[in-house]
């Protein structure tokens, strides 16, 4: 049997990178703080309140489109289903978009910086270490049918 057909990861690690990616802008931001011109005040906390709104929204409907199809929704599990409708319909890791999205909201609402590069920090190592292992999980269960659905489906947007 093909070890990625078991799963994809042995630990729910996704999370845990963008809470450490999350952590690492606070520090950095406090420590080696980079200057950035002030925005119009409402502005860039309007505009990241808003990211983080839809960030929280897509991984709701994310997570609610996988329970929905009966699959694993923790990245370390076995997928039963291959779900390519909802939210995987536009991208086929909204999941990870979301935190993404929320990673840059929080830097226009304080203004730092570190939360982009960090949130791009983060997308590099997820696609690295989590992105590529759930793809070959998934294309070992589901084959043909998977490599389908990433020519027609953009990994991250």
């Amino acid at each position: 049997m093909n070890a990625y057909r078991a799963k994809p990861l042995t630990y729910p690690w996704p999370p845990f990178f963008y809470m450490a990616a999350f952590a690492g802008a606070v520090g950095l931001g406090r420590t080696l703080p980079i200057a950035v011109m002030h925005g119009h005040g409402w502005v860039p906390w309007l505009s990241g309140s808003l990211l983080i709104i839809l960030a929280v929204c897509l991984d709701v409907w994310s997570v609610k489109t996988l329970i929905e199809r009966r699959t694993a929704v923790m990245p370390h599990r076995c997928s039963s289903h291959l779900v390519t409708c909802g939210p995987f319909h536009f991208t086929r890791n909204p999941i990870y978009l979301g935190y993404t999205l929320m990673m840059v909201g929080f830097g226009l609402i304080t203004l730092n910086p570190w939360f982009f590069i960090m949130a791009s920090a983060a997308v590099a190592i997820m696609t690295l270490f989590a992105v590529r292992n759930e793809e070959r999980h998934l294309l070992s269960r589901f084959g043909f049918e998977f490599e389908r659905y990433c020519r027609a489906t953009s990994r991250w947007i």
